[in-house]
Parts: structure tokens; sequence; C-alpha cells
């Protein structure tokens, strides 16, 4: 039938089907298939394959610039420093941008599949991408909603951001917000308390219920379980041990912050890293993570740090409540050929170095490198590497008294042994609360855990860090920010450099731009255009110097190329004919007097989120303060210059 069709149509040997003599435009169909027909004998002429190698070189560069596209967008670091400055008013472009989200977690995820031989986390990484997230929601709201954008609704998104962060990698919400109270922002709004907490308790809940659904657990449970005892956790005595670890925590993170920063400074300002980092940020990265794998890999000396166990196992060994030195005192176990999911402890012996060797081993080789991979320009979090290597300085010093002390401390005439695995949790909240400047890990070791029968220990152990710590060296977070020189308020910290007998009158800038009134025009000219200030407090006049408000440069700059309104001739024009033909001028809300403590402007700015206020005596504009003078006065006091 397909033939006969062909044939009435007159077709010259190429039949056509009744579906496609019935259907629309026949012949226009069949002039374009022909069309195709004959461009592709001519195209294929040389050959197809040439086109598909044409189509792959296309391909894969479009792949390359893809790729060289999101390694440029990658914001590298765990992101918390930036954002801790975000939150005190600063502008960073393009840092909280939704389009860096899919690089940031395409990079996290390339850094997590590295496991424990980078020895790098997540939460820092979590923390930045829940912020994007929430600056990303508050606009679409902005938007839904119609109203105008609110600095401080921003900043109650982020913050609520910062908490749900941290509780879905951990599942703790009340550490969650309690964190980032303590390390994003110095000032804390009650109205954002409780929107802190719904938004973390949702993401923890989200998070373990999804562990339920993949059948990963039978019930939504804590994500490293303890057993550790309830009746009598601990024995008095060992209060002092745990007080002990903590002080030896805050001298250990002491050392390590210091260096820590140095080397950051080191590869930041060093001519040929630096340029290095900024040109080949994968070959920096590649290099990096050659020279720790080669250092953990297993048959070799990654054998005496338990390389083999990820980040998760590390912990859950650490926790062990059994005493390993005990246990192999009479016995050696084998090493097995893979990890055992029921023995983990397993991978930290070895019959030369026994457990105290491989911890100290561990601990001492883990310490450079963790510094090495802080450096790594990827995005990665730094909380549980510090807090698995604060577990096991507590679980050396818990093995150190098991092995004093076998039958346990006497105590009232019981004996009850002692737990390693309990010092480890104290070790791991107390150092890296120690670094992090933080109360909240005891809190969040607990949740983690799913028990608190040893809440006063730990406890003690954090404040005995924190205390040593905050008196030697600043927080991780603070460091980082120093050390990239992003703008931030510093804290006054130190109570003995006589810091509340300063005022404002010894450290404000005296050299202040006023514009008066009766300015004429021609001056007003030249200081517009002699000076970068953005902008110029506004005077009754020049003999006066009351201040009455502030102009903006834009604003001005603006009103001055426009056409000046018509004036009777040899009338002199001044800044008050600009102001009166529409220039606005912006009231001054808040000042500062010679006599405001240092203490008091200091908290004003960090409240406020301010940048700048003017000092007035009398109603009379005399000087300005800024973040520059708040940072100059307070490094003088802090490190005051050596006599002459």
């Amino acid at each position: 039938m397909e033939e006969l069709v062909g044939l009435r149509e007159g077709s010259s040997g190429n039949p056509v089907t009744l579906r496609e003599l019935w259907g629309p435009c026949p012949q226009i169909r069949r002039g374009i298939r022909g069309g195709l027909e004959w461009l592709k004998q001519k195209l294929f002429r040389v050959g197809e394959d040439w086109y598909f190698l044409m189509i792959l070189g296309v391909l894969m560069a479009l792949i390359s610039y893809t790729m060289n596209f999101a390694v440029d967008r990658v914001i590298g670091g765990s992101g918390v420093p930036e954002l801790k400055t975000i939150l005190s008013g600063v502008v960073l472009e393009d840092y909280l941008d939704i389009r860096n989200f899919g690089a940031k977690v395409v990079g996290l995820t390339c850094t997590l599949a590295a496991s424990s031989t980078i020895f790098l986390g997540k939460v820092g990484p979590f923390v930045h991408l829940s912020a994007m997230m929430a600056a990303y929601l508050g606009r679409v709201r902005v938007q839904a909603t119609g109203e105008s954008e609110n600095k401080s609704k921003r900043n109650e998104m982020l913050v609520a951001g910062a908490a749900v962060g941290v509780a879905t990698v951990f599942s703790a919400p009340f550490s969650g917000v309690l964190f980032s109270i303590e390390v994003m922002s110095s000032h804390f709004s009650v109205w954002d308390y409780w929107r802190g907490f719904f938004a973390a308790t949702c993401g923890a809940f989200m998070f373990r219920l999804l562990a339920v659904f993949s059948s990963q657990e039978e019930t939504i449970t804590s994500i490293f379980k303890t057993s550790f005892r309830v009746d009598v956790p601990f024995d008095l005595p060992e209060i002092f041990f745990f007080v002990a670890l903590g002080a030896i925590c805050g001298i250990v993170s002491c050392a390590y912050l210091l260096c820590q920063r140095v080397f950051l400074g080191f590869v930041r300002t060093s001519r040929v890293i630096s340029k290095l980092m900024a040109t080949s940020k994968p070959l920096c990265s590649a290099l990096a993570a050659l020279v720790l794998a080669s250092i953990t890999y297993p048959p070799g000396s990654g054998r005496f740090m338990a390389s083999r166990l990820s980040m998760s196992e590390l912990l859950n060994s650490l926790l062990d409540n059994n005493s390993w030195a005990l246990m192999t005192q009479n016995s050696s176990p084998p090493w097995p050929a893979e990890p055992d999911p029921q023995n983990l402890w397993f991978e930290w012996y070895h019959p030369r170095f026994t457990v105290f060797g491989t911890l100290a081993f561990f601990l001492i080789m883990k310490f450079w490198m963790l510094i090495l991979a802080t450096t790594i320009p990827i995005p990665a979090g730094y909380f549980l590497p510090i807090f698995i290597y604060g577990a096991a300085i507590g679980r050396l010093i818990g093995e150190a008294l098991s092995v004093a002390f076998p039958e346990g401390i006497v105590a009232g005439g019981d004996t009850n042994p002692i737990v390693p695995g309990a010092y480890a949790l104290a070790g791991a909240a107390a150092f890296s609360g120690a670094v992090t400047y933080s109360i909240s890990t005891a809190l969040l070791a607990f949740e983690m855990t799913g028990q608190i029968v040893h809440a006063l220990p730990v406890l003690m152990a954090v404040l005995a860090a924190n205390a040593i710590a905050q008196s030697c060296q600043p927080s991780f977070y603070d460091g980082t920010i120093i050390v990239k020189k992003l703008p931030y308020l510093p804290w006054i910290r130190s109570r003995n450099i006589n810091s509340h007998g300063v005022t404002a009158e010894h450290f404000m800038n005296c050299t202040i731009t006023t514009l008066a009134k009766d300015t004429p025009l021609e001056e007003v000219v030249k200081v517009v255009t002699s000076t970068d200030t953005a902008e110029y407090p506004l005077v009754e006049s020049t003999e006066s110097q009351i201040l009455v408000g502030i102009v903006q440069k834009a604003h001005l700059v603006q009103a001055l190329q426009a056409d000046p309104p018509s004036w009777a001739p040899g009338q002199q024009l001044c800044l008050q004919s600009i102001l009166a033909a529409g220039c606005p001028v912006e009231p001054v809300t808040l000042k500062l007097s010679p006599e405001t403590s240092l203490h008091q402007a200091h908290h004003l700015f960090e409240l406020l989120d301010l940048h700048s206020l003017f000092v007035t005596s009398q109603g009379r504009a005399v000087g300005s303060v800024s973040w520059v003078e708040l940072e100059k006065v307070i490094s003088s006091l802090t490190n005051p210059p050596a006599p002459k």
C-alpha cells in the first residue's frame, strides 16, 4: 500500500506512507526532510567522526571552564570568621550569594571524601551554607511580602542560620543555638533566642529523622552513643584530674592557636606561596593533600595513628568505656585486615608502641598536620578535628590514670574503675571550647553522646581550659580575622590595661572636615574634590560649629552637578542654597561626648553595629570616632609601646 501511494504521487522510487500523506503540510515536511538528508550527505562526506570529535572538544572545554568557574567561586576555609564580620555590620560582597552554594557543596563533598586523611570536618562550611540559605530566604520573604529590606531582620535570619548549621551536623539544637550566640555575635537579642531554637530544632529533628527513614537507625538517637556508668559515673577525687585535664587542654590550645596563626600569616605574606595560592589553588590543595595522604598511609606511619578509621569512627573509638592499657597488659590483639566495627580500639594498638605510643604519636603528628590542613584553600570545617584532638588528649590522660589506679580511686571505702572514655569526652569539650572561646561545647558533648552523667567534671574542665586560653591567645576565629585583616572590632578582654580611665578625647580624630551652611560653593567644591570622606558633618555656621546634621558626599556631588537656580545679581551662592534646593540632610541621632569612656563607646559600636560617630562638646563638633581609632587605642592599651 505504501508503494502504491508513492506511485500514485508520481514518486521516483521513494514511496511515502499513508500517515505522511494524510498529515498536515506533507509537501513542506517532505521538503524539510529532503533538505536535512542533503545536508547530512554533504557534512558527513569528510567523515562523521570529525564532528563527534569536535563535540567532544567543545564539551570538555565547557566542563573545564565550569570547573575553573566553580574553583574560583569556592570560598575556602570554614566561613565562620567572615560571617562574624558580616554580623558586626560589615558588608562582604558576594559572600552570601546563593550562586556560591553549589560550589561550596561540591568542594565540601570532596573534602569529606578524604575523611581522616586530611583530618577536616564540615561544621564551619555548614554554618556558611546555612547562612547563605537564610540570606536567600530572607530576600524571598521581602519580595513575597512587599516589605522593605530590614537590616535587623536580616541579622536575625543569619544568626538563626548559624544555629541551624551546627544543629544539623551534630543533631544538637541546644548547643547549636548557644554556640552561635558565643561565637557569632557579641550581643544577642532575646527576640532571636526562640527563633534560633525553632529553626535549630526543626533542622536537628529532620536530620535524625532521615537516618530513620534510610534504615540507619531504628529510632531517633544520639549520633555518638556511649554507655557510661549511671549509678557512680566518677569518684569525687577524680574532679581534680578533670580540672587538670582542662588546664592541659588550655595550655595545648594556646600553643596550637599561636602556631596556627603564625603559619597562616606566613602563608599569606610569603611571596611565592601567596602567588601560588592566588593562581593555582587546585595545585596547592593537591600538594598539601598528597603530603598528608603519604604520612597517613595505613601500611606506613598511618599504622600508628589509626588512619584507617573515619572521623566518626575515631571519635567513637576514643569514647570507649574500657581501658585499652589494662586490656593489653597480658594479651596482644591482632591487627585485623579491615577495621572491626565492634573493636575499633584495635586500630590504636601496636605491640611495640602500645596504646600510649600510638596516642602520643597521633597527638604529635596531628598537631602540625591540622595546622597545615587549615591553610588548604578548600571548604572545610575545623571544629570536629579539634574536638577529636581534644578527645585524644583526654584518652591519653584517662589511660594513664587507669594504669596508675587499676582498681580505681578509693573514695569512702568503695572503689570504681576509672573510665578513660569520660576523660576523652571532657578533653574533647575542653580543647574545642578553648580553641573557639565557647562554653557550649560541654553541652554539645552531652547532646552528641546522649548522656549527661559527667556534666560537672566536663564543665569544670571546659572552664579551666577557657580561663587559660582566653588570657593568652585570641580564639581560632578571631585569629583568622586578624591574619586575613578582615574589618572586625576587637574586644577589650584584659582587665589589667587601665582602660576604664580612657575617654573619647584621648583617642578621637580631631582633624575632621566640617561644612557650614554659610560656606561658599567654591569652598564646598574644593572640599569635595580634595577629600575622600563618605560623609561630612554639617554645622550651623563657620563661627559656631554647632552640629546640625550629616551630608553624604554622593548627594552633595549630585546636587553640585545639577543646574543651580537663578539668583539675584551680586548674590553669593553658598551651601545653604544647595540644601534649600533639595540636597538631603541626615539628622544626628547619636553622638559621643569627649567624656564618654572607651568601654561605653565600644559597647555602642558593638550593640548598634556602628562604624563611626561624631564627638561634640556643648553642641560643637570637635572630632570623630571610628573603628580605626578604637582599634588603635585597644591595641596600644593591650600592647603598650616600650618606654624610650
